[in-house]
């Protein structure tokens, strides 16, 4: 068995005639040859035993050499499209008695090498198109020169290419378990949780390894180069192969000659490409995530969108020597978001409606009969509430509702309506609505625009406080409670209290003042004032005022907090 080998007498057979004579003055014909740097450019050698990564140009071929010096020589040649489909050949070429001894006499001129390195194919041993990871295999293969040459014909692209003379037992790639397939354990609005069965070249034969998880939107990888190519479009993996994995033979530089890098003599490895960095940069962004997670074989992702479809791949990859292998990977759709739940409107009638912190609640409204107006009445309780109304999926309202709020549409007939309400984000919101087709019957009583409470300092006395309401030119019930607090009563336990969707019914009976009627046609009187009796000296009150609409439905006032006199 011969290894591939790194020699002088390879090169100059890959550069020359396969008749030519090695010379016995190797130092002056190195010297010789070197000088032609084109010549070089155009090869590169296999080394036995090593995957090496490459680059090819659109429509532009790239050939690679090896030589297996003894017949009867175990061969393998694995060829890795990444990003796109490759048309590749592997063919040989037997060497005449005179190449592989000790020749003598001068070299041929290079041009005639050259030439004859063109017109003799060799025998073609494989062949293959497409973007599969492909390899050719032989127990038993010939001495002579193989070449392996490849073409893309859609796009720039990289490649990966793997030869080697050991026997079939030493597995250069990872292996696979019997099931290489990828299950999904798990599966949830966000999350997908992935298992597989561990690569045999962790347990039997005691390789290191470890397993990266590659999730897109569009389609599963075949291998680990593909799933790369289409992370890296940003220049540096475009135009950057990775150190020492893609070369030329020599290094002009360290003999002397200046580096081109225009026509045949473009190399990767000296300035990156100008054509190749306008493809990258006009190419659309992959949503494409790489995640190795060592050697566990359970991986739940995170963070995913619901409602949309992913493919998943599992790659093992041996820790030492770099390469992986593919399982066959899976694809799913992540679950909808949980539909929310729809309350009905019924017309006329006071729905109650909690919202969660920053929650979100939809209610619909659908008219029985043809209509001319809608009327919306919402009571924002708490905090403020914003509201946005859709009238057969047209937005006719959005805005921030705070306290009792009215709402005149124009109808449509048929029309169907979705209020969304969406909660503060101070805290749980607590609202009352209403949708009626009839205007003119509301369940909520009228209010004025400003609903404080107002406290006259003067008119306090050691046992009385004396407070007035604005009212308005609907007659309406109003009702008058207090409740002593201590003197440290703050703003925040005031904050708490002021749900205003809580009506006289939830205050205890010796907390009740009085009730009485009250408007006015004039809005500018329509102003009533209330002295409160039996009060005790020194100590603060908490006093609320509730105005009952026709239909019962109270609403609070703001509440005011006063102080009697402690000295009269």
């Amino acid at each position: 068995m011969a290894p591939l080998r790194w020699c002088l007498l390879c090169l100059l057979l890959l550069l020359g005639s396969r008749a030519q004579k090695f010379p016995t003055r190797d130092e002056e014909l190195f010297q010789m040859q070197i000088r032609d740097k084109t010549f070089f450019h155009d090869s590169s050698v296999i080394p036995d035993g090593a995957e090496i990564s490459s680059f090819l140009f659109r429509d532009t071929p790239k050939r690679f050499f090896f030589m297996v010096e003894e017949d009867n020589t175990p061969l393998s040649v694995t060829v890795t499209p990444c990003d796109t489909p490759l048309e590749w050949k592997l063919s040989l070429q037997e060497l005449p008695e005179e190449a592989s001894g000790e020749g003598s006499g001068e070299p041929e001129p290079l041009e005639r090498q050259k030439q004859q390195v063109t017109e003799e194919e060799g025998t073609e041993l494989f062949s293959y198109k497409g973007n599969d990871v492909e390899s050719f295999l032989s127990s038993s293969s010939p001495s002579g020169l193989y070449q392996l040459e490849l073409l893309s014909t859609e796009k720039d692209t990289h490649f990966q290419v793997y030869a080697t003379t050991t026997p079939e037992s030493d597995q250069p790639y990872p292996e696979l378990p019997y099931d290489p397939r990828v299950d999904i354990t798990a599966l949830g609005r966000t999350t997908v949780t992935l298992a597989w069965k561990p690569s045999p070249t962790a347990s039997l034969l005691k390789q290191p390894v470890h397993y990266c998880v590659v999730l897109n939107r569009q389609h599963n990888f075949k291998s680990l180069c593909a799933a790369e190519a289409g992370l890296s479009l940003d220049d540096t993996f475009m135009t950057a192969p990775k150190p020492g994995l893609d070369f030329s033979p020599f290094d002009f530089a360290h003999f002397g000659f200046p580096v081109e890098t225009s026509g045949q003599g473009r190399s990767l490895l000296v300035k990156p490409s100008p054509k190749l960095g306008r493809q990258a940069s006009l190419r659309p962004k992959a949503d494409i995530q790489k995640i190795c997670i060592g050697n566990k074989n359970i991986f739940t992702i995170s963070d995913l969108k619901p409602d949309t479809q992913y493919y998943f791949d599992v790659f093992v990859v041996n820790s030492r020597s770099n390469t992986s292998t593919a399982y066959v990977g899976t694809f799913t759709r992540t679950k909808e978001e949980a539909k929310q739940k729809t309350m009905e409107l019924k017309d006329g009638k006071v729905t109650d409606v909690f919202v969660k912190r920053k929650g979100m609640k939809f209610l619909r409204f659908a008219p029985v009969s043809s209509h001319q107006k809608v009327t919306f009445f919402v009571h924002s309780c708490l905090d403020a509430v914003q509201i946005q109304v859709r009238r057969d999926g047209q937005l006719l309202l959005s805005q921030s509702v705070e306290g009792v709020r009215q709402f005149l549409l124009r109808g449509k007939p048929k029309a169907k309506y979705l209020v969304r309400l969406k909660g503060s984000r101070k805290g749980a919101s607590l609202l009352k609505v209403l949708a009626s087709t009839r205007p003119s019957k509301q369940a909520f009583p009228a209010l004025p625009e400003d609903m404080r409470i107002k406290a006259f300092d003067r008119l306090r006395t050691c046992s009385s406080a004396t407070v007035a309401w604005l009212g308005t030119q609907e007659r309406n019930k109003f009702c008058i409670y207090k409740k002593e607090v201590d003197d440290h009563y703050s703003e925040e336990q005031k904050r708490r209290e002021q749900n205003q969707c809580l009506g006289p019914d939830m205050r205890k009976k010796s907390e009740k003042v009085l009730c009485k009627y009250f408007h006015s046609q004039n809005l500018q009187k329509a102003v009533t004032t209330e002295t409160i009796q039996g009060l005790q000296p020194g100590r603060a009150y908490l006093l609320d005022v509730y105005v009952i609409g026709h239909g019962g439905h109270s609403v609070k006032y703001q509440s005011k907090v006063v102080k009697t006199r402690k000295f009269c």
